[in-house]
This record gives C-alpha cells, structure tokens and sequence, in this order.
C-alpha cells in the first residue's frame, strides 16, 4: 500500500506562520495597498488599543475620554476611511469586504470591542451605500469620510427594539413614522419615533439609521430612515448597557423622536395613489447589509483563537521555569507542561480551529468582493429589462437556472472536453454568473457567522482552560479571559446561532449550490491523489455522506410518514446546516494551504522554512478534516437511522434465525455466522435488549459511504503526534508584542 512521504521524514515548523504566509492563504499577496492597511491597524492595535485595555479601560460602561481618542486613532490610520471609495474620501478601488475583513481580524486579535466600534460605522453607512440614492450616498459618505483638519461624521445602526420588545424578531418593529406635514406640491414631513436597544456608537453618533414601520395609513409598510443629532425633536443617546463584554465599544439605549423630510428615507420613495411608497423595505435593506457584516463578526471569533497560541505555548513552556527543583537545560525546564501529551493536541485543536474559521471567513469576503460588481451588473440587466420588484426578479432567476447549471457543468469538465464558445458565453452573462457566486455567498455568510463564532466560543473556553487560574484574571497574557467572554456577544450579533441554521437550511438546498458542492467533492478527490496526507479525501468521503444524507431527508419520511426536511422540522435542518459548516471549513483550510504549496516557493520571503510551515499547516488540515467528518458522521448517522421506529419483540422476528441454523451454517463455513444479526433459542428466548436488530431498508448505501469515510480516518492521529512534535520546537518571540 502506497504511504505518504511524510510518513517518512519531516521538517518541524520553525517559527510561527508570519505575514508572508497568511497574504498566501488569503490571497492577498498581489495587493499592497492591503498588506499597509494591516500593518496600520496592528498598530493601532498593539499600541492605542492594548494599552487601554492593558490599563483597565475595560472595567466602565461609560464612553470616557480615552475610549473616545481610540476615534482619532482609527482615522489618523486609515481603518474609518477604508469603506469609503476614492472619490468619497477613500483610498481603496474596488469592493471593501476584504479589507473590512482584514481590519477586523487585527482589531480582534486584541480587543473585540475596538474592532466592534471601528466596525459598526461602517454598518450604520451600509444601508445608505449598499440601498440608498446616489444623493444620500454623496452626502453621508462625504460627512463620514476623514479630511485633515475636519471631524467627520458617525453613525450608529438602530434595528433591534427595547426590552420588552428585544427578543423579536427583526421582522417585527415597534419603531414608528408617520406623516405630520405634506405640503401641496411639496416634499413630505416625517415624525419617526424609535427606542433602540444595544445600540453601538450611540455615545457619539451624529446620524442614525434607524428601521421603522409605518404608524400612517398614507405611508406604506417599513423602511430605514436617516436621523440626524441637530434634527428637531428628541435625539436622546440613553444610558449606556451594562455589558459585560466589548466594553470598547459604545453602546446605550436611545430615545429618538425626530422630524425629517421624507428625503430621508434610505432609497427614496415613491407616491403611489396618495401613499408613500419606500423604494424598499427594512428588510430588504438588512438582508443586503448583514449579509455582508456577518463575515467580519465571524473572523473576530477567529482572530482570537489564532491570538492565544503564542500565549499559551509560552505559558506552557515557562511553567516550571524559576523552581530550584527544576535545572536549566532539562527536559522539565525546557518544555514544561508541553511534555505532556494532553497539553500539546488541545492546544493543536484550537490552533486548527482558528485556521480553519479563518480560511471560511476570508473566503466568505472573497467571494462578496467578486460578488458586488456582478450584482451591479446583473441589476443593469435587469433596469434594461424592465424587472422591477423582488418578485418579478425571482421569477426571472427561476429561468436563468438551467443556464447556470450548464456553466457549472462545463466548468468541471477538462478544457478539451469543453464547448468553448459556450463557455465563454456563459462565463461573460453576468446574471449566470450571478446566481453562481451569489449561491456560494448565500450559503458562506451565515455558514462562517454560524461556525466561527458558535463553535469558535466552544473552543476559545478550551484556550483559558489551557491558561490555568491565569485565564480568568485581568493580567492574563493575551487578555484571553476577555477574549472568551467577547466571543459569547459575537455569537448573537446580526443574528444569533438559529437565525444562522435557519438561512443554511433554506440556501444549502439551493440546486445552484449543490451542483457547485458536487464539483468540490471532485475538486477534493483530484487534490487527495496528489496530496494523500492533507485531509482532502477524508473530506470528500464525509461531502458524500452529508449529501447523500441531504436527499434521503429531502424526499422520506419517519415512521409515522411525516416529511422530514421541512422549515418547521429544525431537528432535522439545523443539525445538517451545522454538519456543511463543519465542511466548508475543513475543505476552505485545506485550499488555502495547496495555495501555500503552489505559491510559496515563488516567494522569497517565505521560501526559508516552508517545507516545516507546509507540513505543519497539512497536518493541522488532516486532524481538523477528521474532527469535521467526525461530526458530519455522527450528525448524518443519528438523522439517517433517528427517525426509524426501534423494533420490539413482541412483534416476532422475520429476520432472526434459530440456533440449531447458526450451528449448521457455522459447521458448514466458520465465521458465517457473525453475520447474522439475531438469533431465537430453541425454547424461544433471546438476547436481553429492546428487540431485534434494526433492519434499515433504502440505508445499504448510507451504510456503506460510513464504513468508507471511518477508513478516511487513517493518519490523522499520526499528523497529530507530528504537529505535537513541532509545537515543542517553534521558536516564538521573547514577549508578546502588546501591550506596549
């Protein structure tokens, strides 16, 4: 049997994975401009933001003077103008969605609360940017954006509704507007009413966007709309929320009760009938938005897991250090708790975890950077077309599917294989090409929001506990104690864990998406014959077993001939959105390193210790593919077999077999009758359990895809004594970096 050759000698990672590899991993190497903005905000990080935190700005609820300077701080760096185009203040050309990533993933990395308040600007402007009009994007974005000399503008993002109220749905607001004034021929005058609850920025913001419903028979439904400090009314910012995490951020309870023109309403209106019509609705509005921002939450979880290796490996190693019983030089001295093997493969688990959400979370930007100018495109399509509202576009994407299928179909074949012409034709269309990527985008936001964040908060509680009684104290190196508390907020914010299961369940079964997962399994197959020891084909097992398990729910029944994929089954659809994410992940970190493979050499800076950087990254993708098709096997078995009725013996035994049978049978061909699964003595007793064996008709293939995907798990526990092996010899600086 052929073995990998790492099965042979290995180079052990020498230093920890640095800047050159991660712009490989996440692909972005070719850009300056992003590699300075990361610099400029770890500055800020490191520096500003440590040094608070370090000096207890974390211990108030108020926005006190210092909180407030960090403000200066991100403008002076570029972090508040990096949403903003060229022509608004900016400096970046084209889509923010990585950027934004990359901006999130170094404020995190220190304090999930600065990265918060940097963040939650840009989230207050993306109503108006990504849904209102060309005038409200001029102004606002030109308030917001940093000029020497100016102050700029900052909004705060008012959706969710006071307590009572604050655990409703977003669909549901008790925010109001109404007309108060309409003028023959004139603009109308809105009187919006809103009490928002957790508001961030509210401390200092000069402009909200704020989703209301309509409390007016001449308005009709919702919208987000713009208000303003110096607006008439009330602009009350409230008192601030006894958080107990993210306490860099601002955050309060506002009271607003403003009248504005109705030019305020984010995208416009119409008067349709003597009614004001909003060009959209708050929902409409949210869904482009949080589709967006939940990826940058999600890498917050992310940073911090890879944030707290260098901690806890010099916490481990310096252990014993300063005993009189423990000499210099010896093997106590030297390695500490890492001697034991337990220390190492957990720290290994959060290591790989951190890779892994990572890789899905840079990914899920990747993809909204290729998405954001094809949706531009594709909304041109449809102007030219005359396709308005969200209905008439749906019906058309129904018959645009087929062509979208046909790509896909002539993407996975080889370039020799290809009609060419149709290729290209195909590739070039950019609503085909729309509802391609937008199905990818569709399932990787809330699949990284949903994974990075909930299991990522799992994990990082696994870092503190690596940290002993230090984890929980103020001083802990790394502020991991923070850190585990802040990633418990990450997990609800834009939507908690259900809402997340909840879009998976309803995009995963997109067919658009599913001819694209089919090409990945493919994809996987092809990388595992070149690259044996990287996970690739133990992922793939476990993509055919998830799939397999999605169309025997999607068309069966349990006992009793209830359907079992239905939107109000969430025992059934959560459980198997939990199980992609585990897949999406694996089989993202698992790309990213092949990337490393292919482009590392080419790379100077990288070339010096790549063979040990590869081999150690590989060997955390094969144990992190095994804890995923763990998962996805134990998920898809407990569904697959769960909703089967268990047989009982009071209702015979058809497929039992007498004892005097199992004698002959076994006199005829020894070891035959291990293969029979009951048996019925001869005074008609049996076994003591529930009842015979489950006969589980239609589940041969299922059965037989497990049995292949346990065979998928060789060599993972061996990559994981490789990597333990190298965790002990990695050089790490002398000092964390912050605070300083």
């Amino acid at each position: 049997m052929a073995t990998s050759p790492l099965a042979k000698t290995y180079e052990p990672l020498k230093t920890l994975p640095g800047d050159d590899v991660r712009q490989i991993l996440w692909r972005f190497s070719d850009r300056f401009d992003l590699a300075m903005l990361v610099q400029s905000t770890r500055a800020v990080a490191r520096g500003p933001v440590a040094r608070l935190v370090a000096a207890g700005g974390r211990q108030t609820h108020d926005w006190t003077d210092a909180k407030n300077a960090l403000l200066a701080e991100f403008d002076n760096s570029g972090i508040t103008a990096a949403y903003m185009d060229p022509e608004e203040g900016g400096y970046l050309e084209g889509p923010k969605n990585l950027a934004l990533a990359l901006i999130a993933y170094e404020l995190a990395w220190v304090d999930a609360g600065a990265a918060t308040g940097s963040l939650a600007g840009c989230l207050a402007l993306s109503p108006i940017h990504e849904r209102g009009t060309q005038e409200q994007k001029d102004h606002y974005m030109g308030l917001a954006a940093p000029a020497p000399g100016k102050t700029p503008w900052r909004g705060a993002f008012a959706l969710t509704e006071p307590i009572p109220f604050v655990g409703v749905e977003t669909g549901m607001l008790s925010g109001r507007v109404r007309i108060v004034d309409w003028p023959e021929g004139g603009e109308p005058m809105l009187e919006v009413t809103k009490r928002g609850r957790f508001i961030t920025n509210m401390g200092f913001a000069n402009f909200v966007t704020a989703a209301v419903d309509t409390d007016d028979p001449r308005f009709q439904g919702s919208c987000m709309v713009i208000l303003e400090e110096g607006d008439p009314g009330i602009f009350d910012r409230g008192t601030p929320t006894k958080k107990l995490v993210h306490q860099l951020s601002s955050t309060s309870d506002p009271v607003l009760q403003l009248r504005v023109p109705a030019s305020r309403i984010v995208g416009g209106y119409s008067v349709v009938d003597g009614r004001i019509v909003p060009t959209y609705n708050h929902g409409e509005i949210i869904e482009a938005v949080f589709r967006r921002t939940r990826v940058t939450v999600g890498i917050m979880t992310s940073a911090k897991l890879l944030s707290a290796i260098e901690p806890l490996i010099r916490y481990h190693r310096d252990r014993f250090r300063g005993s009189g019983t423990v000499p210099p030089g010896s093997p106590r001295y030297e390695y500490g708790l890492q001697m034991k093997e337990d220390v190492t493969h957990r720290l290994l688990d959060i290591w790989a975890t951190g890779e892994a959400s990572c890789s899905l979370g840079f990914v899920a930007a990747r993809v909204y950077d290729q998405l954001d100018p094809i949706e531009k495109e594709k909304d041109k399509v449809l102007a030219e077309a005359g396709i308005k509202g969200s209905m008439a576009a749906l019906k058309y994407f129904k018959k645009r599917i087929p062509e979208a299928l046909e790509f896909l179909d002539l993407e996975s074949k080889a370039g020799s294989l290809r009609n060419k012409v149709r290729y290209q034709a195909l590739k070039a269309d950019p609503v085909v090409q729309y509802l391609v990527i937008d199905a990818q985008a569709n399932v990787f936001c809330p699949a990284c929001k949903l994974w990075n964040t909930g299991h990522g908060s799992q994990v990082m509680r696994e870092a503190v506990s690596l940290m002993g009684g230090y984890g929980i104290t103020e001083d802990c190196p790394g502020f991991l104690g923070y850190k585990w508390m802040d990633t418990q907020l990450e997990a609800t914010y834009e939507g908690p864990e259900a809402v997340q299961r909840r879009q998976l369940s309803i995009t995963m079964t997109n067919e658009v998406f599913l001819a694209q997962f089919r090409s990945w399994i493919t994809e996987m197959r092809r990388l595992a014959s070149h690259q044996p020891a990287s996970g690739a084909c133990t992922i793939a097992s476990a993509m055919d077993l998830w799939l397999w398990t999605l169309e025997h729910l999607l068309h069966s029944g349990d006992a009793d001939g209830q359907k079992l994929f239905h939107s109000n089954r969430q025992g059934v659809t959560f459980p198997m959105a939990d199980a992609l994410c585990w897949l999406l992940a694996s089989r993202q970190q698992i790309l990213d390193v092949q990337a490393l493979r292919e482009q590392g050499p080419l790379n100077p800076a990288v070339a010096d210790g790549l063979e040990g950087t590869l081999t150690f990254l590989n060997d955390l993708c094969h144990m992190q593919a095994a804890r995923s098709a763990g998962e996805v096997s134990r998920i898809c078995s407990t569904l697959a077999y769960g909703y089967l009725r268990h047989p009982g013996w009071d209702g015979g035994c058809s497929s039992c077999v007498r004892e005097d049978e199992i004698f002959a049978i076994e006199s005829m061909v020894p070891g035959a009758s291990g293969f029979c699964s009951d048996f019925v003595r001869e005074d008609g007793t049996h076994d003591a359990k529930a009842g015979p064996c489950v006969q589980a008709v239609g589940l041969g293939d299922f059965v037989k895809l497990r049995t292949k995907l346990d065979g998928c798990m060789a060599g993972s526990m061996l990559a994981r004594d490789r990597a333990a092996g190298s965790i002990q010899k990695v050089m790490i600086p002398a000092a964390l970096d912050y605070p300083q």
